[in-house]
């Protein structure tokens, strides 16, 4: 397996036992290939959650303009619930795993079709 197929590994491993939910890992490769070459990188794979300015570009740059949602204040409230379902203190909240609970949040997948 490469190294992409590990970090996916990893995140179905967080989303079955972190977030109690059974991953679709179709839909969940194509989030991860979907954030790039941030998820090699040990700072940007990571959504701190604690940091305003990161909710609000992860809000900005994967809600507006990848999912194409309209701005408003259930896009924060949807972050807010994701990261709560997470777990507040689990310190390394993967960007993909973010992005995929939130694509479902939002029945989004046909966004990744």
């Amino acid at each position: 397996m490469g190294k992409r197929d590990d970090l996916i590994a990893q995140y179905a491993d967080d989303l079955k036992n972190k977030c109690g939910m059974e991953p679709d890992m179709d839909l969940l490769t194509k989030v991860t290939i979907g954030c790039g070459p941030a998820i090699y990188n040990a700072d940007s794979s990571t959504v701190a959650a604690t940091q305003d300015s990161e909710l609000e570009t992860v809000k900005e740059n994967f809600l507006v303009k990848k999912l194409g949602l309209a701005d408003g204040p259930e896009l924060m409230e949807a972050i807010t619930k994701v990261v709560d379902i997470y777990g507040k203190s689990e310190r390394n909240k993967y960007r993909a795993v973010v992005y995929y609970m939130l694509t479902k949040h939002f029945g989004k997948e046909a966004v990744y079709g």
